[in-house]
């Protein structure tokens, strides 16, 4: 009975040692399944080496379509294209551009004159060899519309001027700018005036502001470059007015304000920048940037003329 008992205790104890045998087959079973799976899926060779995948970079197809930076820039709002500063180039300092004697009707007043540029769109009148024998002060002025001996003078024009009193020999040389004349030539008389202080003591041609003598300006002022040139294209809506002036080139140089006329319509008309428009024509009622334009008053339309 005991050595039943013994050996069925020994065939159980085989029997667990078996199963333990048993199942370590099979986890060693499974761990080289388990690396053979492994070197297939990483490409594992014939020699049984594990072998890495090669690694692929793709190339980047050309594409015309833009970056997204530069998307950004196709639908940006154009940047406005600066409108060019208008220019006008002056007469050269120095250069006469008028010049003449001058003698009172009755002989009793002489001097000389002549107007040169200041080299800045300004110009000067320089008088030289003055005498006088009347008894009073004598000055002169430059004038648009020429009055007649006689008249008593009533606007003192541009570059209004004291010559001097009685002489007994020529009076020293004297400068007046013509100051708020620019372009000069629009001022067709030299006028020369009595400067008396009033008609007490003194004969009544000769009284306070009595023109004494008249004298029509040649002028020769030189044509001043500009980049400013206006060209008609003819009438529209809101610049329906009339070319009334041209120059000697043929461009327009006054227009007629018509009712309803815009200062961008007009500018429009005439192929320039408004801002152009405006410089040709600097006294426009309105506040700057808010001109505005009455019916019948003339625009001008040439650089020259400023």
């Amino acid at each position: 009975m005991p050595n039943r008992i013994f050996r069925g205790i020994a065939a159980s104890k085989a029997a667990r040692t078996r199963a333990r045998r048993a199942a370590a087959v099979a986890i060693a079973a499974v761990a080289v399944v388990s690396v053979l799976a492994g070197c297939a899926l990483f490409g594992g060779g014939g020699g049984g080496k594990p072998v890495a995948a090669p690694t692929h970079s793709r190339t980047p197809k050309p594409t015309t379509t833009p970056v997204a930076e530069d998307r950004s820039y196709a639908t940006a709002t154009p940047t406005p294209t600066p409108v060019p500063v208008p220019t006008l180039t002056p007469v050269p300092a120095g250069t006469v551009v008028a010049e003449a004697s001058v003698a009172s009707p009755k002989g009793s007043i002489h001097f000389h004159y002549r107007v040169v540029s200041n080299g800045d769109n300004t110009y000067s009148a320089q008088y030289s060899n003055f005498t006088s024998t009347v008894p009073v002060p004598v000055s002169v002025t430059f004038i648009d519309i020429a009055p007649n001996v006689g008249d008593g003078l009533t606007y003192h024009g541009i570059g209004d001027h004291l010559l001097g009193g009685p002489t007994s020999s020529a009076a020293a040389a004297s400068t007046a700018v013509l100051t708020g004349a620019g372009q000069p030539s629009y001022l067709g008389t030299l006028v020369t005036y009595s400067s008396a202080a009033s008609f007490d003591g003194v004969p009544q041609e000769l009284g306070p502001n009595k023109v004494l003598a008249v004298d029509k300006v040649r002028w020769s002022v030189p044509v001043r470059p500009s980049n400013v040139h206006p060209v008609d294209s003819g009438a529209r809506t809101n610049a329906a007015g009339a070319v009334t002036a041209t120059t000697a080139s043929g461009a327009p140089r006054r227009y007629e304000v018509a009712e309803g006329d815009t200062t961008q319509a007009v500018a429009d008309r005439f192929g320039i920048p408004v801002e152009w428009l405006l410089w040709l024509n600097p006294d426009l009622p309105g506040g700057p940037g808010s001109q505005y334009l009455y019916a019948s008053t003339a625009l001008n339309l040439d650089p020259d003329s400023l």
